[in-house]
């Protein structure tokens, strides 16, 4: 069980304190409750542009980690579809450097032409490094779009198309900043060998001056039932065939993601999982195979990707996934096999409460769900799942006019 303390500052800023003094270290994690789906359709890619800029230094602190690892510490940052969050681990003494470091960046980030283009540029070079000079790349570039029609997940947090972030403009860049940047709109999370009291003091002391903001209000447009499934065949200079097939699924907040998240252990957990054994060890239909759901807040996408053996065509390596969703659907899942994959759950979560870095991102992330204590209902959401609701919820997901699927044809296949 992770205990913690919770306080809301004046200004709107939410605190979490856990208290760890097993450890020497402490971490200070703020989430900033947003990320590519908040963006415009026509200015994608800002949230992950935004969280290097928050490293290209501050108004009285023009480089970010030279002080930081003077105290010892390090840093990092993440951006996804729904979230930003920016971590700093360092030794417990040094604490308040984190708050000043963190406190000025939000308060007075440095907004130079300088900065900006810097930053543009290597976001650029890992647009096209990553996305689209490199087989698969551009998978999510093509499997969202064909999955959503009108979420905002249409696009990857990477951004749309290059030149969103090509046209980076400083006043988008400020307006951004402004927005979403603000007390209101963040949790911070320290965790480690800490005093409650002693931490509140020193947030008030660095935090509290900072002006509220306005915590923005989320109106994003429903995504609508898929009716019929929807399919495209790339013709790419690729080594392999490979199959990419996604499942509108049930979304972090919402009945059934507990659900899913097992069936995806069931699934493509390990070398006894059903996935591995009857497709790629008995009957060599595929060379690899994986199926993972995405994690979404919002409307959630439950994803089954593989790489077809050469000897096998990929109209006969969609057939074996779909009987094995079939299995899934028509028999009911044995005790034992469910049971294998929730001890797995559990021990990984148990791992996880080990390491103050895991406690305080997640602390943070439960708290943006509706309440930091559902990370200690965690585990027990999973052990209450039953064969039952693995059936119901594979016959109500897996059908046809609920999948996308994107293929890819290896060019020296293609004939």
């Amino acid at each position: 069980m992770v205990t913690f303390n919770r306080f809301t500052l004046a200004n709107g800023l939410r605190l979490l304190v856990h208290e760890d003094p097993a450890t020497p270290m402490a971490v200070v994690n703020i989430l900033y409750d947003v990320g590519a789906r908040d963006e415009d359709p026509d200015k994608t890619g800002f949230a992950h542009l935004f969280e290097h800029l928050m490293f290209g230094g501050s108004l009285h602190i023009p480089n970010f980690d030279t002080p930081l690892q003077r105290v010892g510490g390090e840093n990092n940052a993440f951006t996804s579809n729904d979230i930003t969050n920016y971590y700093i681990t360092l030794p417990a003494v040094n604490l308040e450097t984190a708050f000043w470091l963190e406190s000025d960046r939000m308060l007075s980030l440095a907004f130079s032409e300088k900065s900006l283009e810097v930053q543009r540029q290597v976001v650029c070079e890992e647009f096209k490094q990553r996305y689209l000079n490199q087989p698969y790349g551009d998978v999510w570039l093509r499997l969202r779009p064909l999955a959503y029609k009108t979420y905002p997940y249409r696009w990857a947090t990477i951004g749309k198309e290059l030149s969103h972030i090509e046209h980076a403009q400083m006043a988008d860049v400020r307006a951004f900043f402004d927005k979403f940047y603000v007390p209101s709109n963040a949790i911070m999370v320290v965790a480690g060998n800490v005093q409650t009291e002693n931490v509140l003091q020193l947030v008030e002391k660095w935090f509290l001056p900072i002006p509220s903001g306005q915590k923005p209000l989320r109106e994003l447009p429903p995504e609508p039932e898929q009716k019929e499934p929807s399919r495209e065949v790339v013709h790419a200079d690729v080594p392999l065939n490979s199959i990419y097939i996604a499942f509108h699924a049930p979304g972090r907040t919402e009945e059934g993601y507990h659900v899913i998240d097992l069936i995806s252990d069931l699934l493509s957990q390990g070398p006894s999982s059903r996935l591995y054994r009857c497709l790629v060890k008995e009957q060599e239909i595929f060379s690899e195979i994986n199926a993972y759901q995405m994690g979404s807040i919002g409307p959630n996408l439950f994803v089954i990707e593989g790489k077809p053996s050469p000897h096998c065509t990929v109209e006969e390596a969609e057939e074996a996934i779909w009987r094995e969703l079939e299995l899934l659907k028509n028999e009911v899942v044995e005790a034992y096999e469910l049971n294998k994959v929730k001890n797995k759950v559990e021990s990984t979560m148990a791992f996880s409460e080990m390491v103050i870095l895991d406690k305080a991102m997640n602390l943070a992330y439960f708290e943006l769900l509706g309440d930091a204590d559902l990370l200690n209902q965690e585990v027990g959401r999973y052990l209450g799942v039953s064969p039952a609701d693995i059936q119901e919820l594979a016959q109500r997901l897996f059908r046809k006019e609920n999948s996308s699927t994107l293929v890819y044809i290896a060019t020296n296949d293609a004939g």
